[in-house]
């Protein structure tokens, strides 16, 4: 009895975990020195990635030091940046190399 409890569970488990740690998904392109979308809504409270892909030849970092992230992405490339859950609120974030230009906010609502 006992082993079919605990295989319940670990079954219950399996099948629930994705669910609870899942993170929404959403794209961030630099071209020219520039963030596209400058401006992305995401839900709060909620896990996000987001996949920022480079490109531009040039490395850029992508900095907030609202969402305490930072991360260099290199030249025709791409990663993922894990971000939240994040209250309501505006989020900065700017591309350290070049934060003349390549700037932007994340908006938790």
């Amino acid at each position: 009895m006992r082993n079919l409890l605990v295989r319940i569970g670990l079954v219950v488990l399996v099948t629930l975990a994705p669910a609870a740690v899942r993170a929404d998904d959403y794209t961030i392109t630099i071209k020219d020195h520039r963030f596209t979308p400058e401006e992305l809504k995401v839900p709060a409270n909620n896990r996000v990635l987001i996949t920022v892909i480079n490109d531009d030849a040039t490395p850029e970092e992508f900095e907030s030091k609202a969402m305490k992230v930072e991360k260099v992405i290199p030249g025709k490339s791409k990663s993922v940046v894990r971000i939240g859950p994040l209250k309501p609120g505006h989020y900065s974030f700017v591309g350290e190399f070049h934060e003349a230009t390549a700037k932007g906010v994340v908006i938790a609502e």
